[in-house]
């Protein structure tokens, strides 16, 4: 098999591309961690992650592992054997969180949307106004379904859990948004949100981030579930002397001190979400150009980080994903579950510009000409830098 020489285009939904400032951060002899200088990283990094989850309140939480990993963690420590779980189900890691939660121990429910709808406030609210809901104690919603690239309005689901005077937790997946679209822990009232390294943070796989409010923090020390690696007690009270109860990925936090300063104190957040609004609004125009359909049916729910879209009749989305790659030196997303042919997925999230997005449109747009899709050559370029130089409309699902 021949090399391709040039750039590999890393266009999949996580893990993403990491800046060579972030490399070189972790390109150092692995360091003693129970040393001063190890214990310096926390400190830094704690805050600035607060400051990425829209939390004031609760702590954060660093641990080895990735989004799945993440989601076990936030499930045993504030959950009891037996305890009953509503899961949003709109997409293949919506299913996965419920399941995840089943495999456990816990009762789920599932309350399910078709592919490409959001999370739906009034469904979640007639729920917990039902027959039997009191028992629920968790729901589980992902911010943003990396599935079918839909964006779900949190704080809206937080007000209509309020409106039914449900007590649950709210347990919120934010993979593929954290870093990348806006999320306010404290305002929406989360009680657990949950993050893997690999993508809006720009770093690689192998960290799970968490950020748990007071009460889950209270329910844990209380009860929870049987656990060890994953229990937030002994993180908590090591992180006070900047360590870990357990050997961490050290060179990885050099890396997420580095990511972390680049986003937060010298892009701005601010920044950093509408940039990412910018690059996505110019994939949508490059997907309308070519007259296929995006999976998120409103568009004011349509993520800002990955776009999931419908291939015709005659073509199969996995096909188009296998060329792109062995033609260009350039990696797309898959379909993932009932979506697995009939969708490929554009990533475009975490270190992206301008020029970046030009070239990856005009990829796919080679790429479907040769698949046999008769689309303009030159279009998915044009309808870029349209929207580049023209400012987009206000993006996105509330504040989210």
């Amino acid at each position: 098999m021949s090399v391709l020489s040039g750039r590999h285009f890393l266009q999949v939904p996580g893990p993403t591309n990491l800046p060579e400032r972030v490399l070189r951060a972790m390109d150092r002899p692995v360091v003693d961690h129970r040393s001063p200088e190890f214990a310096a990283l926390l400190p830094r990094i704690i805050p600035l992650l607060k400051q990425v989850f829209g939390a004031k309140t609760g702590e954060i939480i660093i641990m080895s592992g990735s989004g799945t990993g993440g989601w076990e963690s936030a499930l045993v420590n504030t959950l009891k054997p037996g305890d009953r779980v509503l899961a949003c189900v709109n997409g293949q890691f919506g299913l996965g969180f419920g399941n995840a939660a089943r495999k456990l121990g816990y009762e789920v429910e599932e309350l399910v949307w078709d592919w490409g709808q959001e999370v739906r406030p009034d469904d979640l609210e007639r729920r917990l106004r039902s027959a039997g809901a009191a028992g629920i104690k968790a729901v589980t919603v992902v911010h943003n379904e990396t599935s079918t690239g839909v964006t779900s309005d949190v704080g809206a689901i937080r007000a209509a859990m309020d409106r039914a005077g449900s007590d649950a937790l709210l347990l919120v997946d934010t993979v593929s948004s954290l870093g990348s679209i806006d999320f306010r822990f404290d305002e929406w009232r989360v009680d657990v949100a949950l993050c893997g390294s690999q993508k809006g943070l720009m770093m690689p796989p192998g960290q799970a981030y968490l950020c748990a409010s007071p009460r889950a923090l209270a329910l844990s020390q209380d009860g929870g579930s049987p656990r060890n690696f994953l229990d937030w007690g002994p993180m908590l009270r090591e992180y006070e002397r900047g360590l870990f109860p357990f050997t961490p990925n050290t060179l990885m936090l050099f890396g997420l001190r580095e990511a972390l300063v680049m986003l937060v104190e010298e892009e701005g957040l601010p920044n950093v979400y509408e940039r990412h609004h910018r690059l996505a609004s110019a994939v949508r125009s490059s997907v309308e150009a070519w007259n296929l359909s995006i999976m998120c049916e409103k568009p004011a729910f349509r993520s800002n980080t990955v776009t999931a879209v419908l291939v015709p009749d005659g073509l199969d989305g996995m096909e188009i994903v296998e060329h792109a790659r062995s033609r260009l030196n350039m990696s797309l997303g898959v379909g993932v579950g009932q979506s697995r042919r009939r969708a490929f997925r554009i990533g475009h999230l975490g270190s992206l510009n301008e020029l970046e997005v030009i070239a990856m449109v005009s990829g796919v747009e080679m790429t479907l000409r040769e698949m046999g899709l008769p689309v303009s050559l030159g279009a998915a370029a044009a309808a870029c830098e349209r929207a580049f130089v023209t400012p987009p409309a206000p993006s996105g699902p509330g504040p989210g």
